[in-house]
């Protein structure tokens, strides 16, 4: 994340800030500028800014122009907890923020979301949707089926999502991380298998027309296979290539995010210009990756960023960046 300060003491804001810690001043991100901006100054009067209109309903700190209107995030909302469910709606915001995230992720790095200029929200096919699903009073699969993807909304409740962490031996498991995840579906579906990406990523991933259900039913009944460190991120990504190329994709914007963060509060410094990926994750990521660790165990923590990157995964990662490409991006 980049920094961001107030228009009008330049007090350091963030990108959830909803006012200033300094002067109080009402604040808003805008996805256009990726700024955060003073609701009601000049800029965003300019702009003919307002706040979103989900922002009582969904903790929504964006702004957008349409008047009423849903901002760039919230337009990607298909389904939302219903008003009589008190637990789904207050879990609800948490989910949004962390989509949030995701699409200020996917705009900069170049993978459009493609969201309607209407302010409505958006369809099938025209962007990736979300279905955000209360698991009060029904069964919630977290997933991704032709542009829709389904989040369980408990997993913002921490202790819930710990519990599930322990049960299935993760070494990692967040709200942010469900969404990246689960985007990387969506764009391999539309960056890879609609395109002459397909065999490219069939050599690194495998063939993703392998029976998803019989490679379930056989990752749970025997486990990852052997040495699978040797070419695999995590033991899920083990399970079938879309799983592989979901973890991949979700370990390369964690890795884009985390470095644009760390340069900008001068903990490293930028990567060289025209850098391939590689280079970024061995002399950058890598060694900040291990200092983070390090920090953390200082403090009695679990590793920050418990994976290991061997050859095979940051070949993977390469081509998740390659797909950056704009000739890959449909307009």
């Amino acid at each position: 994340m980049r920094r961001f300060h107030c228009d009008v003491c330049e007090n350091e804001v963030f990108f959830d800030s909803v006012s200033c810690e300094r002067c109080s001043s009402k604040l808003g991100y805008m996805l256009s500028l990726d700024d955060v901006l003073v609701e009601g100054g000049d800029a965003a009067a300019d702009a003919g800014l307002r706040r979103c209109g989900n922002a009582e309903l969904a903790g929504c700190t964006w702004l957008t122009a349409q008047p009423g209107g849903l901002c760039e995030s919230c337009q990607l909302t298909r389904t939302r907890p219903s008003d009589a469910d008190a637990k789904g709606l207050r879990l609800f915001p948490i989910a949004e923020e962390s989509k949030r995230h995701l699409v200020r992720d996917l705009t900069r790095l170049g993978f459009a979301t493609r969201p309607e200029e209407s302010g409505e929200p958006a369809t099938v096919g025209q962007a990736p949707v979300f279905d955000l699903l209360s698991s009060v009073s029904e069964s919630v699969t977290i997933g991704h089926a032709n542009g829709v993807i389904t989040i369980d909304l408990a997993e913002g409740d921490d202790s819930y999502r710990e519990q599930v962490r322990q049960r299935l031996a993760e070494p990692y498991r967040t709200m942010l991380g469900h969404f990246r995840h689960e985007s990387g579906h969506y764009y391999e579906w539309q960056l890879v298998e609609q395109t002459d990406r397909i065999d490219e990523a069939r050599e690194l991933f495998g063939d993703e027309r392998a029976d998803y259900q019989a490679e379930i039913d056989r990752h749970y009944d025997q486990g990852p296979p052997e040495g699978w460190q040797r070419d695999y991120l995590s033991s899920y990504a083990t399970m079938h290539p879309y799983e592989d190329f979901a973890e991949t994709w979700a370990h390369y914007l964690h890795i884009q995010d985390t470095l644009e963060t760390a340069v900008a509060f001068e903990l490293l410094p930028a990567p060289e210009p025209g850098a391939s990926a590689r280079d970024v994750v061995l002399d950058s990521w890598m060694p900040f990756a291990t200092a983070m660790n390090v920090v953390n165990r200082s403090l009695g923590q679990r590793d920050l960023y418990p994976f290991v990157l061997p050859d095979t995964v940051i070949e993977k990662l390469a081509f998740i960046h390659s797909l950056r490409e704009p000739s890959s991006i449909p307009a």
